[in-house]
């Protein structure tokens, strides 16, 4: 059972607040984030120590701490996939996407930049959401535990560089 597909639907909606500015899209919630019920729910994503690092703030602790660092600094989160099947978490198992409603957030909001936070992210929205929104999305190496050839200081660096933080 363990290694069998399973279809999956995404869990939870975007998170995002009238002062978003920045989207940084995902591929897919991680088993422990659908448990948990917010994004980068394992312990061993990267994620939050990097956007500590870019935002100066210390690493958040809960659920209602991550969303107020995402709220202060204008960052929405949300995934490029709404429901598809998926051995675990595992990001190369991913088929039979149905891709995230990305256009109609963009279109209620006021996000001006796109992340996408590892290749998988970035080819599924080349994929499936720039055609349709005709926004280019800038890719960033994975803060997932999988990517583990990039260190953490290597991918501060390169998010610090590369990811324009509206303060």
């Amino acid at each position: 059972m363990k290694n069998e597909y399973r279809k999956v639907d995404h869990g939870f909606g975007p998170f995002y607040d009238g002062t978003s500015r920045i989207l940084i899209l995902g591929s897919f919630p991680s088993v422990l984030s659908r448990k948990e019920g917010f994004y980068y729910g394992n312990p061993q994503n990267r994620f939050w120590k990097v956007i500590s690092a870019l935002t100066e703030e210390e690493v958040p602790a809960g659920i209602e701490q991550k969303k107020s660092l995402l709220c202060r600094h204008h960052i929405a989160l949300w995934d490029v996939i709404e429901s598809c099947e998926i051995i675990g978490s595992s990001d190369s198992s991913i088929r039979n996407v149905v891709p995230a409603e990305i256009p109609e957030l963009l279109k209620k909001s006021e996000i001006a930049s796109v992340y996408t936070n590892g290749n998988t992210a970035w080819s599924l929205y080349r994929k499936y959401i720039e055609p349709r929104t005709l926004i280019q999305s800038v890719r960033l190496p994975s803060t997932s535990p999988a990517n583990a050839s990039w260190k953490l200081d290597r991918l501060i660096l390169f998010w610090r560089d590369n990811i324009c933080m509206m303060n």
